[in-house]
């Protein structure tokens, strides 16, 4: 996108910036972003739509059975088509920042680099909202999440405090997946004490039950807070079975000035889309724990510029 197109909505050129100082901000936000994010890291990506693009096609599949084998090509198949198709919107996730006028002047008279930190931890929340979003669903706009998805795969979840039964569960989970019809690469997600919980010596191995689940989940092992505890869910990471329909991707925008500061906006628009919801497997009934901090509320109010709350929406 032209960078004179971006100024209409992002009103960066109302902004007391320099281009260099821009850049800065742009910078620490994606790489923040990058870091923190977990489903884009093996979601597949289906655009940039465009800002202007509000809602988009979310269909269904039918018609997903193995091809037909013929001599001629006369034989009888199910064709995959769409049995259902709804529009889901792309909701705006976004985080507001102060930079306060002094350093913005301390950076211009001494020549020094912008304090961008209000704009890396920004960043860090929207990232974590995302997330949220992508596991976790949203009530108030009707949309699922990887974990409560109708129609998923589910197996059960054993102790993972005991040694092998992770390495076992994911085995069935896999299992589950390719005997339905899901073919790998397969990831797989945890919440953060399950994550640890894989992190010691499998047996006489010498070999940490981790890296033998990873030789399973080619697509990647990852943990998230934004899942209560104990979460685990297998996916199986291919375009034909999910992807997420990104509107406009990461990106600044300048609000206001007030009272003499400047404030921003960290946002983007996205929205998860499952055409097979059997590719995903959540490892259901392990013992229960305290709920994680990043999955608390899913409707918080809209959040005012300057304000210290920590939720993305």
């Amino acid at each position: 996108m032209r960078e004179a197109e971006m100024a209409d909505f992002t009103m960066r050129a109302a902004a007391p910036l320099s281009a260099e100082q821009w850049g800065s901000i742009e910078q620490i936000v994606l790489d923040v972003a990058r870091r923190v994010l977990v489903g884009r890291r093996f979601i597949p990506i289906f655009g940039p739509l465009g800002p202007g693009v509000q809602t988009v096609a979310d269909d269904e599949f039918t018609g997903t059975g193995q091809g037909v084998v013929s001599g001629f090509g006369d034989e009888p198949g199910a064709i995959v088509q769409s049995q259902a198709r709804r529009y889901v919107a792309l909701p705006i996730i976004y985080k507001d920042f102060r930079v306060y006028w002094r350093d913005v002047e301390t950076s211009q008279q001494f020549g020094v680099p912008l304090e961008v930190s209000t704009a890396a931890a920004a960043a860090a929340f929207t990232a974590q909202a995302e997330d949220s979003l992508i596991f976790n669903g949203n009530e108030a706009l009707g949309q699922h999440g990887l974990l409560d998805a109708p129609g998923r795969t589910t197996v059960p979840m054993s102790d993972w405090g005991t040694m092998g039964n992770a390495f076992r569960d994911v085995v069935g989970a896999s299992e589950a997946l390719l005997r339905a019809g899901f073919f790998g690469p397969y990831a797989l997600v945890v919440s953060p004490l399950l994550y640890a919980s894989m992190n010691r010596v499998y047996e006489n191995t010498g070999v940490l039950e981790i890296e033998q689940v990873r030789k399973l989940m080619t697509a990647g092992v990852y943990q998230t807070a934004v899942v209560p505890e104990p979460t685990a869910v297998v996916i199986s990471a291919s375009a034909e079975n999910l992807d997420l329909a990104l509107g406009q991707d990461y990106t600044v925008a300048f609000l206001e000035t007030r009272e003499m500061n400047h404030y921003f906006r960290v946002f983007e628009t996205l929205a998860l889309r499952t055409k097979r919801h059997g590719a995903i497997c959540t490892l259901e009934g392990g013992p229960p724990r305290p709920a994680a901090a990043g999955a608390r509320g899913r409707r918080g109010r809209r959040p005012r510029a300057g304000e210290g709350e920590q939720e993305g929406v």
